[in-house]
């Protein structure tokens, strides 16, 4: 989980970003991405894709890598852009502001699968980052957990979809909501089906 940052650490790049999102696949919310920085003496037992771990080995981890990290920060877009530019663009997005937003700038960032546009420093996008990078695997997780708050409290401005649970995917008491009531306003019409938007 460290042979990406020890062999940039080792050549000289003290400062290495990892940077993941949660969120592209739901039906109503945000996506949300973070970037971390972490230090080179980083040692966490069970940071892994946050896909992976319990909720409440998440919300440890959570405190944990903040505490830990060199500086850490939170890119999002709303539905009405994801709905406006595409998932894929509205996640490049996101994940570039969260990087602008560290405080201390990254010599080189980990990206998971995905490439950056525009981009004013060196960049490696790996495929399963989130299980091969230690600092996309945090990433990963103070993604999750921003985001699976988020979706908790929206269940209480907007009952009906079990968005406490389902987090805004597309479950079956999540299709139940929207044919009993219709689309909120954190829905993205983009990705419900034509007869519920």
């Amino acid at each position: 989980m460290l042979s990406f940052e020890r062999e940039l650490w080792g050549a000289g790049k003290e400062f290495v970003a990892g940077v993941d999102e949660v969120g592209r696949g739901p039906l109503a919310g945000p996506v949300v991405t973070a970037a971390v920085i972490l230090p080179k003496d980083f040692s966490l037992i069970g940071v892994d894709d946050s896909k992976k771990l319990s909720p409440k080995r998440r919300d440890e981890l959570f405190d944990q890598i903040k505490e830990a990290a060199v500086c850490w920060a939170i890119g999002r877009r709303e539905p009405a852009r994801i709905d406006e530019i595409n998932i894929l663009e509205a996640t490049k997005e996101a994940m570039a502001d969260a990087i602008k937003s560290l405080p201390v700038k990254p010599q080189h960032v980990l990206i998971d699968a995905v490439r950056l546009p525009g981009l004013d420093m060196p960049q490696t996008s790996i495929i399963k980052g989130d299980a091969r990078s230690v600092s996309i695997a945090a990433a990963s997780i103070l993604a999750k957990v921003t985001r699976d708050r988020e979706m908790e409290e929206m269940a209480k401005i907007y009952p009906g979809y079990a968005f406490e649970s389902n987090k805004g995917y597309g479950t079956a008491a999540h299709y139940e909501g929207l044919k009993a009531q219709g689309p909120c306003p954190i829905h993205r019409k983009t990705f419900l089906p034509k007869e519920e938007t």
